[in-house]
């Protein structure tokens, strides 16, 4: 207990350090620039008080649990030898992370909003509503499918960057033939589906898989299922807009 008390502390302070930075050009620009006094002070030193601590709380989580699980999938599914499986639990990760991701659910839904005021979506809520979960739904598919991809690179080696220069290749010719509408929110559907969840899961699944794996170098082969879960629902949305445009 007094181990874990010691290591929350330290990260707290690690913390606390790294958002230094921030404050200070909060500060400088408030009482320098803008010349203007910080309204509720006390309540926001409290405010940023709770954000260290949820900080260092959320990397201590990740550090007891999320890593160690991830790897300890990695292992037992490598040791099973079975691909199917491996490749199923791959995809469901990426799906099931990805389409509870309140950012992603944000972003959709404001597509949606955005859709409907330009005429490209009814003004209706069952509409907007179905529009923003085909949406969802379609990058939930394209981070699923970016694991099996990456799970897929690290069992036979392929070299990460021909298939990420490949992928955007294919994502400029795409946005050539894609809706103006759709290209600002394809770009963004990139950003918005590594999560908090996701990106831990799955940086332990590929280092933890590339560590049991004969041949494989951790470091060279484990990394980079975070690039092909930024990159693939780039693809599919724009391939969703293209796909809306023609039908």
């Amino acid at each position: 207990m007094f181990s874990e008390f010691k290591a929350l502390s330290r990260l707290t302070l690690d913390t606390a350090r790294d958002l230094a930075p921030i404050v200070g050009v909060v500060a400088v620009f408030q009482f320098l620039v803008l010349k203007q006094p910080i309204d509720d002070l006390s309540t926001k030193l409290i405010g940023l008080l709770f954000v260290m601590m949820g900080l260092a709380v959320f990397i201590r989580g990740l550090e007891l649990a999320l890593f160690p699980l991830g790897e300890s999938l990695a292992d037992a599914f490598a040791n099973k030898g079975n691909l199917f499986w491996l490749l199923l639990f791959s995809f469901a990760l990426g799906f099931g992370t990805t389409v509870a991701e309140p950012a992603l659910i944000a972003v959709t839904g404001e597509a949606a909003r955005t859709m409907t005021l330009i005429g490209a979506v009814a003004d209706d809520p069952v509409a907007q509503t179905d529009y923003a979960d085909a949406l969802r739904y379609t990058v939930a598919v394209a981070v699923g499918a970016s694991l099996v991809i990456g799970v897929m690179r690290i069992l036979l080696g392929w070299p990460i960057q021909y298939l990420i220069i490949g992928g955007y290749v294919i994502v400029v010719i795409m946005t050539w033939f894609a809706p103006p509408e759709i290209i600002g929110i394809a770009y963004d559907s990139g950003g918005v589906t590594t999560s908090t969840v996701t990106v831990p899961l799955t940086t332990a699944l590929g280092v933890g898989l590339a560590s049991v794996i004969k041949g494989r170098n951790p470091m060279i082969d484990g990394f980079g299922l975070v690039a092909f879960a930024s990159l693939l629902p780039i693809i599919f949305v724009l391939g969703f807009g293209i796909w809306g445009a023609s039908s």
